[in-house]
């Protein structure tokens, strides 16, 4: 089992964001623009773990030299079914750069994105350190 994988089964963000590199680019199903760096990256993923229930890996899909994973998920959010792919390149350090997230169908996607947006001010402030 990939590392990333079990630190999101385990619920565990301290996990997390020891595999996320300082330069980590975190690119969103829901917003437009990534959102840079480890801090924001990590407390994106915290504020996930508070949202999506009955979350569930599937799939694992790795090439064979190691830096790149697809990872596909199940969960329900705000009572709607959503299917995922979390797709993750490795730097030359091991660490995750590169973390982008895809969602399905387009209800789930709208739920995603409103209940991200209702905790985007306490992931604001835990990227600040607050």
């Amino acid at each position: 089992m990939h590392p990333f994988r079990k630190a999101v089964e385990d619920r565990d963000p301290d996990a997390l964001e020891a595999l996320l590199a300082e330069d980590v680019v975190f690119t969103s199903p829901v917003a437009f623009a990534p959102y840079p760096g480890r801090a924001m990256t990590a407390a994106i993923l915290r504020g996930v773990m508070r949202v999506f229930e009955d979350f569930t890996y599937v799939r694992e899909i790795a090439n064979p030299d190691g830096r790149d994973h697809a990872l596909v998920f199940t969960a329900t959010v705000a009572g709607k079914q959503i299917q995922g792919c979390d797709f993750l390149h490795f730097d030359e350090d091991g660490k995750i750069d590169d973390l982008t997230v895809m969602v399905r169908p387009l209800s789930a996607a709208r739920a995603l994105s409103e209940a991200m947006g209702a905790q985007f001010d306490r992931i604001a402030r835990e990227a600040a350190g607050g």
